[in-house]
């Protein structure tokens, strides 16, 4: 899943955020091979592999080596007081005058700024190390049924960003986002904080400890304080990770897996996409490249595919359903499944025998299959009526899937009918797609600046909170 896009907007948080998530694609689904740094090399995430378990391993050596980065030479933040938060207020202000007076297309220009906290090494390496030094061990499921350590390879999210981010420059992917070490330079703030390794690793109330420590440090800092958050970028990629304390930081921008409208996971006004980013799982399986398409994408036998979990919350029931609908149908293999190893190479080699794959709700709208059968080369059905899909605003996503609703998709023979409906000439376009796949800083500033003078209470304060409902139509591209 590759490609680049640099649109222009009238918002800077879009920019940044397309521009963020467009980069972190490009590493995560790129169709080049990449090299493995030797270990006297600094870390840098375009040198790594794209694994997750071998990427943070090149990682953990290299800041096992040195213990101060090139590119790290701040002293770490450490909580101020509210004279602090003054201060920096009135040194933004006039770095903002600066810029604007000596940039014509302040505030849309780009690279945009980001100033990376250095928080202590409890909320950061600490649970890096966790994670590698007690993942083989960890042979205990979640609720789900999906071992500990495959969940959080899924949501690494967080540790690919970071690592990009705090790597030299001149060594970094997201080149179209510059790091600074003055805050008052910064256009946004990153929370280097892994919530999800915390969540799965740690015994409860040894984890909602150390959220309340990280929710203390991360308000007393004087950029938290003096935007209410709102310039913050907080990564909360599973659903369940730091939420005995989110409501707190609810206005800042949460990278999500899912926007779950359904008020399953999240409560009202804590999550909308005028705000906040989806971003994709990591996907469970390996990338069928190019080369690896051209020679699989004739012997496509099985024309529908799915292996996962059939019994599931909330919307995901309609995968109990949906099994029981198309179970024993010539063309169509339906298997119950976890995502252990084994798993793992069974789903892949489903994948890339099959034309068409199931992508149902799981206990949330999204699921970590949809990017398995995008790296797989076979086209995604989607049958979540309230899915919000990563970087919508870019990728077209009716090129490379079909969209079916959940009253349609139960209705006898109906899926089935449909999918073999569809010209060749569609799914032979949808099929190159999937190969060529393999705006809000100003809002921000707006309501920061607004929070700072509005009366508190006032029925002008604006929340931003301007949704929509997700409805899905299944569109006709038989015809």
């Amino acid at each position: 899943m590759a490609g680049k896009n640099n649109p222009r907007s009238n918002s800077r948080m879009t920019i940044f955020l397309f521009l963020l998530a467009f980069s972190l694609l490009l590493f995560l689904f790129s169709l080049s091979p990449l090299r493995t740094p030797s270990p006297t090399q600094h870390f840098h995430v375009s040198d790594a592999e794209t694994s997750f378990l071998a990427s943070l391993d090149h990682f953990l050596l290299a800041h096992a080596q040195t213990s101060l980065k090139d590119d790290d030479t701040a002293p770490r933040d450490e909580p101020q007081n509210d004279d602090m938060t003054k201060k920096l207020d009135d040194a933004v202000f006039h770095s903002e005058m600066d810029r604007l007076l000596s940039d014509p297309y302040y505030p849309v220009s780009l690279p945009l700024r980001v100033y990376v906290y250095d928080m202590p090494p409890k909320f950061t390496h600490d649970l890096l190390w966790l994670f590698k030094n007690t993942y083989r061990d960890t042979s205990n499921l979640t609720s789900n049924g999906s071992p500990v350590h495959r969940l959080i390879e899924q949501h690494s999210i967080d540790y690919w960003l970071w690592a990009d981010l705090i790597a030299p420059q001149s060594e970094r992917l997201l080149t179209s986002v510059v790091r600074v070490h003055r805050q008052e330079e910064a256009d946004l703030f990153y929370i280097p904080f892994f919530t999800t390794i915390s969540f799965f690793l740690m015994e409860k109330q040894q984890c909602k400890a150390l959220y309340r420590e990280a929710l203390k440090w991360i308000t007393d800092q004087p950029a938290w304080k003096r935007s209410g958050g709102r310039d913050h970028i907080l990564p909360v990629h599973h659903p369940w990770s730091f939420k005995s304390v989110r409501r707190y930081v609810k206005n800042a921008i949460w990278l999500l897996p899912d926007m779950d409208s359904t008020g399953n996971w999240y409560k009202p006004g804590q999550v909308y996409l005028e705000k906040d980013l989806i971003l994709p799982y990591v996907p469970n399986v390996d990338l069928c490249d190019a080369k690896c398409l051209s020679e699989t994408n004739p012997k496509r036998s099985t024309l529908l595919f799915f292996r996962g979990r059939l019994k599931r919350n909330a919307g995901g029931k309609i995968r109990s359903k949906l099994g029981a609908e198309l179970s024993g149908v010539d063309g169509v293999v339906i298997e119950e499944g976890t995502a252990g190893d084994g798993g793992k190479e069974a789903a892949q080699r489903g994948m890339r025998k099959s034309l068409f794959c199931l992508s149902p709700a799981g206990d949330t709208p999204s699921s970590a299959r949809l990017f398995d059968a995008i790296v797989s080369g076979c086209i995604p059905v989607i049958i979540s009526d309230e899915l919000e899909l990563p970087f919508e605003g870019i990728l077209d996503y009716r090129k490379i899937a079909v969209f079916i609703s959940s009253i349609d998709a139960v209705k006898p023979g109906w899926l089935l009918k449909y999918l073999k409906g569809i010209r060749p000439a569609h799914i032979k376009a949808m099929q190159q797609n999937l190969v060529k796949m393999a705006g809000k800083v100003v809002n921000i500033k707006l309501h920061t600046r607004r929070s700072q003078r509005v009366v508190e209470g006032s029925r002008s304060q604006c929340t931003c909170e301007c949704r929509s409902g997700n409805i899905t139509n299944t569109a006709s591209i038989i015809s």
